[in-house]
């Protein structure tokens, strides 16, 4: 029998909590956990089989693989690189790998950095939010070195039901802008659609029932086209993140010079809705725009 691996896993936020549930209930690893907020990790503990560390240093020391799983590019820079970061504990010849969902530069940076060091890096954003990351079913997009990659895919595949490979170090990041931007789209044509149907009292749910099996059925329309209509917002994919996620792309978009007018339109939006206090509420909130400002 093959000796199992010491996995690290960095970050018990909204994703990060189950996805490392689900592999410590794979069996596939030794598991060490860390978390800046100890009372999550302590919570975390009493639900799941892992070693519970203190320190950056106690969690990577001896570890194979590093996984980590946070907020932003900043959240990122401190575990790596602050003065009680990781960087100068990590083992030569381990592979680390990103889920959080950072910008371009930073996935670059962080190969470049990583690779002085014999470490491989392989950025891997995520799409399907919680409720994806409950149930294990998260879909994976990879950058960086694919043969690293296949080689720790069963453990990636504990939370996710699929993971696709993008190409070099960044690409993951990239694929996960185009994701994001895509989403943007849907949501304001839904929001519109919806409140168009709203103005012309059309029955909501034949009309979803109708539209849900058509040309223009998406994920966002049957998990989300109910509860839009019924103005529940208070769960699912939080505007803050959203808005976070946007800024990269519009970032990008200034290197590559595409032009996002839609997308900052949508992004100036949830700024907006975050400025009403909607920071937590998912981001089918973004159908209350018109409404708050009318």
């Amino acid at each position: 029998m093959d000796k199992k691996r010491n996995v690290a896993f960095i970050g018990l936020g909204t994703m990060g909590y189950p996805m490392a549930g689900h592999l410590s209930k794979s069996g596939l690893v030794n598991l060490r956990i860390y978390n800046r907020t100890m009372e999550k990790a302590v919570k975390w503990g009493k639900e799941y089989d892992g070693e519970i560390c203190s320190s950056l240093e106690k969690v990577v020391f001896d570890a194979d693989v590093v996984i980590t799983c946070t907020g932003r590019d900043e959240d990122m820079m401190e575990i790596v690189f602050s003065d009680n970061g990781v960087y100068s504990h990590l083992k030569e010849g381990s592979v680390f790998i990103d889920h959080t969902t950072t910008s371009y530069k930073l996935a670059r940076h962080l190969n470049q950095s990583l690779q002085s060091k014999n470490i491989t890096f392989i950025d891997a954003p995520v799409s399907g939010g919680e409720a994806g990351a409950i149930n294990g079913i998260l879909s994976v997009m990879a950058g960086g070195n694919q043969v690293e990659l296949e080689s720790n895919s069963s453990l990636i595949e504990s939370y996710s039901k699929n993971i696709s490979y993008m190409g070099e170090s960044g690409y993951g990041q990239l694929a996960k802008m185009v994701n994001q931007i895509c989403i943007a789209g849907l949501l304001q044509g839904l929001s519109e659609g919806l409140l168009f149907a709203e103005a012309e009292n059309i029955d909501m749910n034949s009309l979803l029932a109708a539209i849900s099996g058509g040309a223009a059925q998406s994920w966002q329309m049957v998990n989300r086209g109910h509860t839009m209509h019924q103005r529940e917002f208070d769960f699912g994919f939080a505007i803050k993140w959203m808005v976070k996620d946007l800024g990269y792309c519009i970032d990008q978009a200034k290197d590559n010079e595409t032009n996002l007018s839609f997308t900052k339109e949508v992004y100036e939006r949830y700024v907006n809705l975050i400025d009403r206090g909607y920071k937590y509420s998912d981001t089918s909130a973004l159908m209350l725009f018109d409404e708050l400002n009318n």
